[in-house]
């Protein structure tokens, strides 16, 4: 079951995402150009960008996606997200996400093999032009000219950008990721 569930999400996400030559670059080129996280680039000791991540879900739903660890502009290895979320969902979408690691302590927590986000982490999603805000973390965030503000919790900093689809939810899920180190 759980991989009939990988594999359609993996074909979702190829489906609704267009192919680019270097797909990690444009994400992170579309993330250092967002008011909100330009400066986490120039503060954060590494960062885990996911260029697409597809999500669906008819009352169970999930999503999967592949990324890449950097640390200090260094490539260091790669990583897979998988969510399971349970709850009123409809619908599918692909969105970008990145992690920022605030320091080597939040780093190599992350990188050390299996690591997971529970229930009640929460992601700012970033927009040109509209604001979001995060869960009981106390992050919030503004796109376009309105000032932004996010804070780290527990020495990470999740953003996400839309990138297609359509998605209604009201449900609980964490993320859960595996890291392999460059070889």
């Amino acid at each position: 079951m759980k991989i009939i569930f990988r594999v359609l999400i993996a074909l979702l996400a190829i489906y609704m995402a267009p192919l680019h030559a270097d797909e990690y670059g444009d994400a992170t080129a579309n993330f250092r150009q967002a008011p909100t996280t330009r400066p986490f680039f120039q503060n954060a000791y590494g960062y885990a960008i996911f260029p697409t991540v597809g999500k669906g879900g008819i009352v169970v739903g999930g999503a999967y996606g592949e990324g890449r660890v950097y640390r200090g502009g260094d490539y260091t290895g790669n990583v897979s997200l998988l969510q399971v979320n349970i709850g009123w969902q409809l619908g599918g979408q692909t969105y970008s996400e990145i992690i920022f690691f605030q320091d080597k302590k939040a780093f190599d927590t992350f990188t050390s093999g299996s690591f997971s986000f529970g229930a009640q982490a929460s992601a700012v999603a970033i927009a040109v032009g509209a604001s979001a805000q995060a869960g009981s973390n106390g992050s919030s965030a503004s796109a376009g000219n309105q000032q932004s503000e996010s804070l780290y919790t527990l020495g990470m900093a999740v953003f996400t950008m839309t990138k297609g689809g359509l998605m209604y939810e009201a449900s609980i899920g964490g993320q859960k990721f595996s890291y392999n180190a460059r070889q």
